[in-house]
Parts: C-alpha cells; sequence; structure tokens
C-alpha cells in the first residue's frame, strides 16, 4: 500500500510538472509570436491592405493604378486596392484625413497643398510624402470639329468643362483661361468628370472640356470613335508665358493620330507623382518603390515607358520624399 502511494505521488508530481511545463512554453509562444509580428512590421513580413486612390475611370489614373497596385502586391507584402476618386486635390485631403495610404496627383496640386495655396490656402497639408513622379499629364481642350472651337479665346461665351470639383484639371483650366485675358465668368463653366465632359460634348450639352491627364486619355478615345475629335492648341507664346509664371508647367504636345489628329497640337503638361501618408513604415515604402520602379516593364499601360526611376524626381519641388522612397533612389544613384 505504501509502494502504491509512493508511486501514486511519483505520478501526480510528474503530471504537475508536465502542467507547468506547458503553460511556461504557452507564455514563451506567445511572446515568440508578438515579437514577430512586430518584426513583421518592421521588415514587412505580414500583409498590410492598402487603398491607392486614383481618378474617374475615364482618365489614366484607374487603370494604370490598378497595374501599379498589382505590380507592387505582388511583389511586396501590401495589398493594393485601388480606389476611383475625385483625383489630384480630392486625393491629398483623403490621405490628410488618414482614409488612404497612397494617391496619384499632379505634381501642381501637391505643390499647392505643401504650401497652403489655391484650394489648401486655408490648411496647407503636411503629413503626406512623395514616392515619384511618373509621366507628363497633358492639358487637353477637348472639343469636336462641329463645334467651331479653333482657340482658347473661342471658348468665350462657350459651355465649357473645367474639370470635377477638387481636380487639377479645374486649376489647370483657371490658369490656360487667365493666361489668355479670360476667366470662368466669360464662359459657362461646368464641374464636369472627364466621362462626364466627353458624354456631354457628344450629346452637344457642352462645347469644349479641360481634360488633365496622361495621353491618350480614354474618355476621349470613346469621343473620338463617335466623332471628329479636335485638341485645342496653345499658341507657344501663351505656353511660354504660362511656364514663365507657374514654372511647374512644361512645353508638351499632343501626338498626331492620337484621337486621330492629323498633327501635333501644342500645349503643355505636369506631371503625375505617386504620394504615401507620411506614417507609413519606411521599409515597406521601400520594397514598395523599389517593386514599382525596378518592374516598369510590367507596365503595359502607354504611360509606362515614361515612369523610370531616371526621370522619378522630376518635378518633385520641394516635396519631401518619404525616407523608404528616398532609400531607394539614394541606392539607385537618383538625385533631385
Amino acid at each position: 500500500m505504501k509502494k502504491f502511494r509512493s508511486s501514486f505521488l511519483f505520478i501526480m508530481i510528474l503530471s504537475l510538472m508536465m502542467v507547468i511545463a506547458a503553460c511556461g512554453g504557452g507564455t514563451g509562444g506567445g511572446d515568440e509570436g508578438a515579437t514577430g509580428g512586430e518584426e513583421g512590421n518592421d521588415t514587412g513580413g505580414e500583409t498590410q491592405n492598402l487603398s491607392l486612390l486614383t481618378g474617374g475611370t475615364g482618365g489614366t489614373y484607374y487603370p494604370l493604378g490598378g497595374q501599379i497596385g498589382n505590380i507592387i502586391s505582388e511583389n511586396t507584402d501590401a495589398n493594393i486596392t485601388p480606389q476611383t476618386s475625385g483625383a489630384s486635390a480630392e486625393n491629398m485631403e483623403t490621405l490628410r484625413n488618414g482614409e488612404a495610404e497612397l494617391a496619384f496627383t499632379q505634381t501642381d496640386i501637391a505643390s499647392y497643398a505643401l504650401e497652403g495655396k489655391e484650394m489648401f490656402k486655408d490648411a496647407p497639408i503636411d503629413n503626406v510624402q512623395a514616392i515619384g513622379s511618373l509621366y507628363p499629364e497633358t492639358v487637353q481642350l477637348v472639343t469636336t470639329a462641329d463645334s467651331g472651337i479653333t482657340s482658347v479665346e473661342d471658348l468665350k461665351g462657350k459651355t465649357v468643362s473645367v474639370g470635377a470639383p477638387g481636380s487639377g484639371a479645374y486649376i489647370n483650366a483657371i490658369q490656360v483661361l487667365e493666361i489668355h485675358g479670360l476667366t470662368v465668368d466669360d464662359i459657362k463653366a461646368q464641374n464636369l468628370s472627364f466621362d462626364e465632359s466627353t458624354d456631354g460634348i457628344q450629346a452637344g450639352n457642352i462645347d469644349a472640356a479641360f481634360i488633365t491627364a496622361g495621353t491618350p486619355t480614354g474618355a476621349v478615345e470613346a469621343l473620338s470613335a463617335q466623332d471628329d475629335v479636335v485638341i485645342v492648341p496653345i499658341a507657344e507664346d501663351k505656353v511660354k508665358e504660362l511656364v514663365e509664371k507657374y514654372p511647374y508647367y512644361a512645353a508638351d504636345s499632343v501626338p498626331s493620330g492620337t484621337y486621330k489628329i492629323e498633327s501635333d497640337v501644342s500645349t503643355v503638361a505636369v506631371k503625375a507623382m505617386l504620394v504615401a501618408s507620411k506614417d507609413l513604415d519606411e521599409n515597406l515604402v521601400y520594397e514598395m518603390t523599389k517593386a514599382l520602379f525596378d518592374n516598369t516593364d510590367q507596365i503595359t499601360h502607354a504611360k509606362g515607358e515614361f515612369i523610370t526611376p531616371e526621370s522619378a524626381l522630376e518635378g518633385i519641388g520641394d516635396m519631401e520624399l518619404h525616407p523608404g522612397a528616398a532609400k531607394y533612389f539614394e541606392e539607385k544613384g537618383v538625385s533631385k
């Protein structure tokens, strides 16, 4: 009996020791798991769902954003979801409010946000940093042959779309009109998206539209399938005047063959850029920047040919690079 009690006591002690060991192992595993999670945030080891703000479906931002999102998602631990939006200015405001992490915007709009000018004059934005510029965004004054409009001055008294509220196209329209001695009071201004603008032209509800986007622009291509599209030129002296007053512009042209036009059309352009919330992890942004600029050959959109590491800091101006992006460009030997 005594021997049985001793054996029973031994078994009980052994069982208790196993329970204690198991509890200790569980605690250790929990700490290790937590540490692993933190390391995942530092190294990008955990998938992060991020929103990429683009623009309307008829512009360039949305289809290009889909391709860029796929490239980043396939090569990093970020899962990118492109979202339609009112484009540049609205995108900057959305990032300011912490409702997204990445966005397309125009370089001129980013400059206004940083300096507290134009639509940002009441509140500059200081929580957004640059990843890199992408391609020229051409200011296109679109109409049809039937409108009889052949110059910017011909817009006086006409019904003209000057871009969606909160878009970069709106400011571009105002500045182009200004250089030609006109204001929005001289036209019947409509605030329409690209799709709405070209639909309105086709329906005869509006006479012309300002569209700032990479060429060819989907909405204008759709219009050219139905009507004889005319891109109204900006005369060379006016281009020079515009660039001198607003240095973020550069001379540009819409090439012949685009929208079936027969010759190059003189105009101006700003640049599209990719920006990010400054709160994004440095290493994650480094990996995203590397994924994008090291895999531009996977971009089938026409604007992919303009996206290179060597040109990615053009037009950035005084906007601060996100540290993750800065690390990538430093490695590539690219500087402003």
